[in-house]
């Protein structure tokens, strides 16, 4: 990796070049004093006001989680985006939404979050998006994430003039409008655990339910970027151990769980059972559909069939799209939809929101569905088809063949004469139900998934995919 220090009379700004493994597919992600060092925050930074002065924007805020690498990234990107005469608000430590919600409510031109999201504390990172009122409000993710590195590598000259830098604090408000959700729902009759996981967002959290009615109980809200007690990944089952404890203890209604820096959501109902995303997004979509029949409703590839039918069944139009927060939130920019989600645990929703997603706002606006059912979560859940399916499953493969080994899949599924879509990867159907294959975004991995309506029907399709990969040279672990 080399770097310099945005310098000298002429206010050049050197060539930089990051180290290959942080430039992802939807975000800058490293592991701090490794692969990500402040001068790749300040080149960032540069880059990236750069790209917001093409676009024709001049105000970009800036947020941090709790890591203890964030405030020094943050510094540094500040003087980059300055450098690049932008004018830079700071906005406050606190959840990666808080960030968006700031842009929406500031009219900023765009926003740059510090965060590692949910990976280890000595990992961190930056998430970037535009405005609505520039840029359209996109992500920047793919070919705009390389984009800066190419712009970063080649360097040029700064304005002028530096951009001016300041800082607000946006957490009331913020708060406000998570609790403008609830309206005149009442939530006096509920017990709710809230698992912050050390996370950024237990500030918020902290704020929010000193304001609610009913009774709160919050596990390991001081924001500590060690993460002392469990890790904030809410997709892993093991994480979720001490709020579904917490929810025996106190007899909870439900329990609610928020990644690394609060834009992923995990439930755990009543009887301590967890619903995973897929399942959280249908609980979401009986109360809209009713409000918004016959409205798309969007989920990507990985989600459980379940989704697919119960959204039909319910009157809905349910469309599957890429895995990825950044392809689901710009598909449902694209078409319209009000809400969206995928098996990571981001839900974006449109409909009385502003569409990126935020876990505290997924959070009230489930307990206010939950406050209005007569019937327990765990009554929902149990009357969902069931399903049988594996964890996703990742399998180390060179970079160079992940491509080619699903591309040779697919022949085979031709040959065969298999149903199968080709949305992200290939998802086969049979009558056993499906498997997916895809190479991984973000690793030299190919990602797995098998659903079957029978546990029977789950050991096939196992045995049917791992035939397809051995075919290929590559093992399927025992699952």
């Amino acid at each position: 990796m080399t770097g310099s220090e945005i310098t000298g009379s002429g206010r050049r700004l050197p060539g930089h070049s990051f180290h290959p493994d942080i430039l992802r597919e939807y975000d800058v992600r490293g592991i701090v004093g490794r692969t990500l060092f402040p001068a790749d925050a300040r080149a960032l930074g540069a880059a990236f006001g750069a790209l917001v002065g093409r676009e024709g924007g001049s105000t970009v805020c800036v947020g941090w989680d709790g890591r203890h690498s964030s405030p020094d990234l943050r510094d540094a990107l500040i003087d980059g985006l300055a450098a690049s005469g932008r004018n830079v608000v700071a906005v406050g430590r606190g959840p990666t939404p808080m960030l968006n919600f700031a842009v929406h409510d500031r009219s900023a031109d765009a926003g740059v979050m510090v965060t590692g999201s949910h990976n280890p504390g000595d990992h961190n990172g930056f998430k970037m998006a535009f405005g609505p009122g520039c840029g359209g409000g996109r992500p920047v993710f793919g070919a705009e994430i390389r984009e800066l590195g190419r712009r970063a590598a080649a360097g040029f000259d700064a304005t002028a003039a530096p951009g001016e830098t300041g800082a607000i604090d946006i957490a009331d408000a913020y708060t406000d409008r998570l609790i403008a959700e609830l309206d005149d729902a009442d939530l006096s009759p509920l017990t709710v655990v809230w698992d912050c996981g050390n996370g950024a967002a237990g500030e918020i959290a902290a704020r929010l339910t000193g304001r609610l009615a009913g009774t709160h109980r919050l596990l390991f809200a001081e924001i500590d970027g060690g993460f002392p007690n469990h890790h904030p990944d809410p997709t892993v089952a093991a994480n979720l151990a001490d709020l579904q404890a917490a929810i025996a203890q106190h007899g909870a209604d439900v329990g609610i769980a928020f990644d690394g820096d609060g834009d992923r959501i995990g439930v755990v109902d009543d009887s301590g059972a967890i619903l995973w995303a897929d399942q959280t997004m249908v609980y979401f979509a009986a109360d809209l559909l009713r409000q918004q029949p016959g409205a798309r409703l969007i989920a990507d590839v990985k989600a459980s069939q379940v989704f697919f039918d119960e959204v039909m069944r319910l009157g809905g139009k349910p469309e599957m799209h890429r895995t990825g927060h950044s392809p689901i939130k710009s598909r449902m920019q694209e078409t319209g939809a009000p809400m969206a989600g995928e098996m990571s645990g981001h839900l974006f929703f449109r409909d009385r929101y502003y569409g990126f997603d935020d876990a505290l706002y997924a959070a009230v606006r489930l307990l206010r569905i939950v406050a209005g059912d007569p019937a327990p979560l765990s009554a929902f859940r149990a009357g969902l088809p069931a399903a049988f399916n594996t964890p996703e499953i990742r399998i180390d493969v060179d970079e160079a063949r992940k491509f080619a080994i699903v591309d040779a899949v697919r022949a085979r599924l031709e040959a065969a004469g298999t149903e199968f879509v080709t949305i992200d990867g290939v998802r086969a159907r049979t009558e056993d139900g499906w498997w997916l294959l895809r190479a991984s975004n973000t690793q030299a991995a190919l990602s797995l998934r098998c659903e079957s309506p029978t546990e029977a029907g789950l050991a096939r399709l196992v045995d049917d995919l791992r035939g397809m990969l051995a075919a290929e040279g590559v093992d399927l672990p025992a699952v």
